[in-house]
């Protein structure tokens, strides 16, 4: 059963804390992860998530896939892209790595 197409980041930090199997997918382009990143996240640029897309379906099937860019809509766009390739268990974080710095980690760079 596929989880919720969008998770907000206090939710994912809650399941983080909660010791729940995930994988934070940052789906941001190299430049964009040198600014500031997650801790944990795997870099997948959106261009090449088709290319990873076995990948993807073996992690999915350890833990739910919690897609991320700057702001929630390119992650968006891959969670919708994944379910249609078959890939149900995923999410994309609501308010991408700008949400996770204003609500969960302020030490995350803004940009």
């Amino acid at each position: 059963m596929p989880g919720p197409l969008e998770i907000s980041a206090r939710d994912v930090q809650q399941l983080i804390d909660a010791g729940e199997v995930l994988h934070l997918i940052d789906v941001r382009e190299p430049n964009e992860f040198a600014i500031c990143k997650i801790e944990g996240a795997a870099l997948l640029p959106m261009r090449s998530v088709p290319s990873q897309l076995q990948e993807l379906e073996a992690k999915a099937a350890t833990g739910p896939l919690v897609v991320f860019c700057h702001h929630g809509v390119r992650s968006l766009n891959v969670v919708h892209w994944l379910r249609e390739q078959g890939v149900e268990n995923c999410s994309s974080m609501a308010g991408g790595i700008d949400a996770w710095s204003a609500m969960v980690d302020p030490s995350v760079p803004r940009y």
